[in-house]
């Protein structure tokens, strides 16, 4: 039972993770930089994404496990 919960957190954390990093400019294409995040918040969105992805794919290596 925990394994499969286990796997089923990490995948979504991985998966999450992954659409925070690739979305942390917040911006629009150029068309409305007034409402573009400031380069120290995107490395903060960044950053909180990719801990996001280790730490789902820690879960996924325990849900693995035997």
């Amino acid at each position: 039972m925990f394994k499969t919960i286990s796997l089923v957190f990490g995948s979504t954390a991985i998966f999450l993770g992954l659409m925070v990093a690739a979305g942390s400019a917040g911006d629009c294409d150029g068309a409305c930089m007034d409402q573009a995040n400031t380069l120290s918040e995107m490395i903060l969105i960044a950053a909180t994404g990719i801990a996001l992805i280790f730490s789902g794919a820690f879960f996924v290596a325990v849900g693995m496990k035997r």
